[in-house]
């Protein structure tokens, strides 16, 4: 009898463990879940990676190697070969390095120092994304042979040489960059021709270049901070545009103005030296003349103020709360997020700018670059918003969160990578399907093809497939009704850009993982 109690006792004791022991357990689900809700944005160092866009990652960086001039080192293209070795010879320079522009052999330098400074950028933030998957080494060797050229293409504190070729002449033929015959003539900007878009924008290159190198090789990071600083010197002091110095510049790299490229290059070499005069330059006078705050603009080759409006943010999000001018800063943060906001579908300040298949086509040139530049931003601004936890984006209204920013460029990315009523990738080599007939002259001529300037052109002409497949190429893009005509003819559509790639491996290194970013770049 008494040993019946005890043991009934006993189970009661049980009973009250077993009932304890599952609202214990029923809490702590609903505080992981909450905490899941609440972080699930906040990821903490690379994690696993997402495969499509490490692949295509590893594609679109061979790009740059396509695109090399000079000697080349570890050369892993087998068309490719040793090209414009003796460019700048005539001014006793070598200019040599540096990439060539599109599908032609030129080297324009205000978009090449674009290509550089995005790359930097891209590096900056995303480095561990792209060690992640081998990919880091690669882009800062591309990096450098940019800024190399850049370099030697700044042989004193007022003089830069901005363009290597003749596009008159380098358009009348069509032949492969190592059989080159032609006049490779040089110009320049200086205190009697001044350039200062394309000045400011070489030291954008530079200071965030010097930063990317601060750690890996300290002379090399001090000899492009000292180069950035001239030339920043240089812009300001001597300002107007390269198009009016030089009219025939406009035909292809026509700078619509010059301020947008000061505050960006002051951003920059505020990030790089930490000095307090290049935050009194972008909130002062020179910010109320060029930052036309508040009034959202596509990021591009010649135009940086949405760039500048999210590299400033990161100061407002994650520098000293007692900068100065701290309330100026955050008229840029206000802007970059007018920009996002108009990125977004379901913002009610959304840009009607956009395929009925929901990519953003602003032009028909180079369709791609908008749609790429601005997923690469709002990539970016997710980030900086995952990292400082901030959870909500207000639109006019409208609240959005980081998960959406990174939805929109999730699905700009995956149209470009094939999501598209063409089926098809528009990066060269990535997917079964993936334009064949690229306007790249070195990829449309057999590498072991005898050709001279005229009698290139009918490798142009033909109709069969290019014999060597231009790997990474980043393609202008489709129409507004979302077609595209694959041919070799369709420059419009078919030909590459190097600072497309800069843009869209930018992108992807963004999308490898989740995880945020450094708060700082030094």
């Amino acid at each position: 009898m008494g040993k019946k109690s005890r043991c009934k006792g006993c189970w009661g004791w049980c009973l009250l463990l077993i009932v304890l022991a599952t609202i214990a357990f029923g809490v702590f689900i609903a505080l992981k879940l909450k905490n899941q809700k609440s972080d699930s944005d906040v990821p903490g160092p690379p994690g696993s990676n997402a495969k499509k866009y490490a692949d295509a990652l590893k594609i679109a960086m061979q790009f740059f190697d396509v695109q090399k001039s000079g000697k080349l080192v570890d050369n892993k293209i087998s068309w490719r070969g040793d090209s414009a070795l003796k460019d700048g010879s005539q001014a006793k320079l070598d200019l040599s390095k540096g990439m060539y522009d599109a599908g032609d052999h030129m080297k324009f330098g205000f978009p090449l120092a674009y290509t550089a400074t995005v790359l930097s950028w891209s590096i900056l933030e995303f480095g561990d994304q792209m060690k992640a998957v081998n990919q880091l080494e690669m882009a800062q060797d591309s990096l450098k042979w940019i800024t190399d050229y850049l370099i030697n293409a700044h042989p004193s504190e007022n003089v830069l040489y901005i363009q290597v070729g003749s596009p008159k002449a380098d358009h009348s033929c069509w032949d492969r960059p190592e059989d080159m015959t032609g006049p490779r003539p040089l110009t320049r900007v200086n205190t009697s021709t001044p350039g200062t878009e394309v000045a400011a924008e070489t030291a954008a290159a530079m200071a965030s270049a010097s930063l990317v190198f601060k750690s890996i090789d300290s002379a090399y990071s001090s000899l492009l901070l000292k180069h950035a600083t001239q030339l920043f010197t240089f812009a300001d002091k001597h300002r107007k545009s390269y198009s009016i110095s030089i009219p025939e510049v406009k035909t292809y790299y026509n700078s619509t103005g010059y301020g947008d490229e000061l505050l960006w290059a002051a951003s920059w070499l505020y990030h790089a030296t930490g000095e307090q005069s290049y935050i009194d330059y972008v909130t002062g006078e020179n910010g109320e003349e060029f930052a036309n705050w508040g009034s959202p603009t596509w990021f591009s080759w010649d135009n940086k103020l949405a760039g500048t409006q999210v590299l400033l943010s990161r100061v407002s999000i994650f520098g000293p709360k007692d900068v100065s001018n701290f309330d100026i800063l955050q008229k840029y943060k206000k802007s970059a997020e007018a920009v996002m906001c108009g990125l977004l579908p379901e913002s009610s300040t959304a840009t009607s700018s956009r395929t009925d298949n929901g990519l953003i086509w602003v032009s028909e040139w180079n369709a791609l670059q908008q749609p790429v530049a601005s997923s690469f931003l709002a990539v970016l601004y997710s980030a900086y918003m995952l990292t400082s936890r901030t959870t909500k984006l207000s639109c006019d209204g409208d609240t959005f969160t980081p998960s959406d920013l990174r939805k929109f460029a999730i699905s700009q990315a995956d149209y470009v990578l094939g999501n598209n009523p063409m089926k098809m990738s528009y990066l060269v080599g990535y997917g079964d399907k993936y334009p064949e007939f690229v306007h790249h002259r070195g990829a449309s001529i057999p590498a072991d093809a005898t050709t001279g300037c005229k009698d290139g052109f009918k490798w142009l002409e033909s109709d069969e497939p290019n014999p060597n497949v231009a790997t990474g190429a980043l393609v202008g893009g489709p129409f507004l009704n979302d077609t595209y005509l694959d041919s070799r003819n369709n420059s419009m559509q078919g030909e590459p850009s190097t600072y497309n790639t800069a843009l869209i491996v930018g992108l992807l290194s963004g999308l490898v993982t989740t995880s945020s970013v450094v708060k700082s770049f030094t």
